[in-house]
This record gives C-alpha cells, sequence and structure tokens, in this order.
C-alpha cells in the first residue's frame, strides 16, 4: 500500500498531538475559579502550582530532547503523550497545592517531549524549504488546542465536573498513540507506504550533513561551541514569555479585571488564539516562499522574523494603550498572538538548518528549557506586581522583550547555515 503525501499525514497527526497537549494543559487554568472554590485556594497557589509544572516542562524539553536523539520520533511520541495523558487524568484526585503539583510535574516531564520531538520529525520528514511550514502546521495545533479548550472544557465542566472533565481529557492522548503507530512505520528512507516520487523529493530537499544512522550525536558542550546554538537559546528566553503569558494568565487575568466565572472564560478566552493559529500557518509559508522565490534559508528566517517581531511589538504597544474592554482586549492579544506564531515557527526550525541527525533534538530541547526558565521568573513576578500594582507593567516588560529577541538572533548567528 501506498500512501500519497504522507508526510502530511504524519504531521498532521502530530498537530493533533498538540492539539490534545494545549487542551490537557489549559484545563486547570480555565476551571480554576471553580477549582479554587472547592479547595480554598488562590491566585499565588496557582502562580506557585504554575511555575512547578514550568520547571518540569524546563526540564522535560532538554531531557526529552535528548531521548528523542536516542530513541526515536516514533517510540519517543508514545512514551511522552502516555505520561502526560495519565498525568492529566490523574488531576482528578488532586486536593490542594502538594497533589496538584505532583500531577502537574508528571504533566509537564511528559507535554515537554512534544516541542523536540516535532522539530526533529520535521527535519526527517521535509525538506529545508518546507520544514518552518511544518513547523507552522504544528505550532497551529498549540493554537487550536487553546481554541477549542475553553468552550469545550466549559460545557464538558458544566456536564461532569472538574474532577471528571480531567479523566475524560487524559483518555485523549492515550487514544491518539494508535494512529500514531500505525502511520509513523519508519522514517522515509525506509517506510514502506510512501512512494518513491515523495521519498526522492525529501531525501534530494535535506540540506544536511550525511550521517550515519547510528552515529552519535554531538554532545550538549559541543553544541554549545557553536556562536549560532546561542541564538536559538537568547531568542527563546525573550519571546517565550509572551505566549506564556496569555496561555497561563489570561483566564486569571480576565477573572481579575473583568470577574469572569468559568462560562464566560470559555466564551472569551478562545479568540486570540485564532490569530495564532493563522499566525502558525502564515509564518511558515512566508518563509517557505521567500526561500522558493530565492532567498537563503538565513534571509528567509531573519526577515520572517523581523515581520513578526513587528507585528507583536505594535500588538502588544495597543495592548497597554487600548484593551480596556474584554473586547478590544482579546482582539488584540489576537494580533500579538498572530505575530509570536509568526516568529516562533521560524526560531524552532532554526536547530533542524544548523544541525542533523542526532543532535538536533539535543539543541531544540535546551531551546525550550532556556525559554521556559525564563517564563518561570516572569509567573514569579505576574502576581506580586498585580497584586500592587496592575497588568500594565508586565505587559510593558514583555514589549521591551520582543525587539531584544530578534537582536539576539542577529547578534549570535551571522549566518543560519549547516555547521560542519
Amino acid at each position: 500500500m501506498k500512501v500519497r503525501g504522507l508526510r502530511w499525514w504524519i504531521i498532521g497527526l502530530v498537530c493533533l498531538a498538540t492539539i490534545i497537549n494545549y487542551i490537557d494543559r489549559s484545563a486547570l487554568a480555565i476551571m480554576w475559579p471553580d477549582i479554587s472554590s472547592d479547595l480554598g485556594m488562590d491566585k499565588n497557589d496557582y502562580a506557585l502550582i504554575l511555575n512547578i509544572f514550568l520547571v518540569a516542562y524546563a526540564v522535560g524539553q532538554s531531557v526529552s530532547g535528548k531521548m528523542f536523539d536516542k530513541i526515536g520520533t516514533k517510540l519517543g511520541f508514545v512514551v511522552s503523550i502516555t505520561v502526560w495523558g495519565l498525568a492529566t487524568a490523574l488531576h482528578a484526585l488532586a486536593r490542594g497545592v502538594l497533589s496538584f503539583s505532583v500531577f502537574r510535574v508528571l504533566l509537564g516531564l511528559g507535554e515537554a517531549g512534544n516541542w523536540p520531538g516535532a522539530v526533529k520529525s520535521n527535519a526527517e520528514w521535509f525538506p529545508s524549504k518546507e520544514r518552518a511550514l511544518a513547523q507552522g502546521i504544528f505550532n497551529s495545533g498549540a493554537a487550536m488546542g487553546s481554541i477549542v479548550a475553553p468552550p469545550l472544557i466549559a460545557v464538558v465542566w458544566v456536564a461532569i465536573g472538574w474532577e471528571m472533565t480531567f479523566v475524560l481529557l487524559g483518555m485523549l492522548g492515550i487514544l491518539w498513540v494508535i494512529p500514531w503507530l500505525i502511520f509513523n512505520k519508519a522514517l522515509p528512507s525506509k517506510h514502506t507506504w510512501i512512494t518513491e516520487e515523495e521519498r526522492n523529493f525529501i531525501m534530494a530537499g535535506i540540506e544536511q550533513k550525511k550521517e550515519d544512522a547510528e552515529k552519535p550525536g554531538l554532545s550538549m558542550m559541543q553544541i554549545l561551541s557553536h556562536r549560532e546554538s546561542w541564538a536559538v537559546l537568547a531568542s527563546r528566553f525573550f519571546v517565550e514569555p509572551i505566549w506564556w503569558l496569555f496561555v497561563g494568565w489570561m483566564p486569571i487575568y480576565l477573572a481579575d479585571v473583568y470577574g469572569f466565572n468559568v462560562k464566560e472564560i470559555g466564551f472569551f478566552a478562545w479568540v486570540p488564539y485564532v490569530g495564532a493559529a493563522i499566525g502558525s500557518l502564515s509564518g511558515g509559508y512566508y518563509s517557505g516562499r521567500l526561500m522558493i522565490k530565492g532567498a537563503s534559508v538565513d534571509q528567509a528566517r531573519k526577515k520572517t522574523i523581523l515581520v513578526g517581531c513587528v507585528i507583536m511589538f505594535v500588538g502588544m504597544a495597543a495592548t497597554i494603550l487600548y484593551g480596556n474592554t474584554p473586547e478590544k482586549f482579546v482582539g488584540i492579544v489576537a494580533v500579538v498572538l498572530y505575530g509570536f506564531q509568526f516568529v516562533i515557527s521560524n526560531i524552532q526550525t532554526i536547530p533542524s538548518d544548523l544541525f542533523s541527525g542526532k543532535s538536533v533534538g539535543s539543541l531544540a530541547g535546551l531551546g525550550g528549557t532556556v525559554g521556559i526558565f525564563s517564563v518561570i521568573i516572569m509567573n514569579f513576578l505576574v502576581p506580586v506586581i498585580t497584586d500592587n500594582y496592575s497588568y500594565t507593567p508586565i505587559f510593558i516588560m514583555i514589549a521591551v522583550f520582543v525587539p531584544l529577541g530578534y537582536l539576539s538572533i542577529n547578534f549570535f548567528a551571522k549566518e543560519i547555515k549547516p555547521i560542519g
């Protein structure tokens, strides 16, 4: 049996995993007004639980990157999504900060694998000119999951309560493993379902060193000895908090500032992620079109990142100046998240532009770890600053991070191209 366009089926499944990832991840924030009321917890408890999750998630990015390089994308995804699916279901048993923290640690360790795994999978299944588009399709899953999560979780919560909602959501990931094992039998060079035309197209378009599949990847010290690797780490440190500010705190912001309950959060909180979904696909498509028209990988990545950063910065400024109603706020945040996803699909692709084989997942994972530690710092600041002032200083800080993210790429990576 031959399947035409098999690489698109593979990235479609990775996108679906990402949708499930974000539904599971968003559940706690969306249902927090009810959970906190039931269990007598407050915003500081939420910040602590969120940061414990993020520490595990940050560690999990690097560990998962090495795991995917060692056991491959097929088994790597099975391990990751099984762990986070079970962890989500176990949230039903939580009764306080300690138990929620334990289950969030398991969730963070499992969910972290989705990102380095996707970067590695895209490096294996897509030529360089399609890679950012593939990354955009994958990243659009984060946005689509965030679009689906608020209304879906609100409806299920009304019907069965928060405990059983966690159980139901946890089952989604376990079910995903079935089609993944069916379709992802082997790499393109050895897959029996791939057409010869598609196999040749993929292999001819992979701009990387020819490596023995059994050859070990570079050590982390070897990867970091290259200046270009630091472009990935620094840019993710500055850019990552922009996404997580709204993913982690927008439901709380709507509850704090406008007094929204779970159903009202469900009605509003999905809107910005429409912009994010469009941005994911647009950023990948735009850089791919630039390369088709003759731009180098370096030119295409940097121009796309610049465009997205301008959109983000303008959007953050508008959030501060004009986001004074819930309708305006979610509309402007949609623009910010459009810019973020326009940018991040290309930043996350840089590890596969620089390295190949068993080094891609390692750099991608470490980049995720660095980005999340920046988010952890922000999360400690949010309750302190918002309790004493407002959310405006946080928005200003994030706006300043945008140009720093762009400048860090140009400073460390004079040219984005394969190393060695």
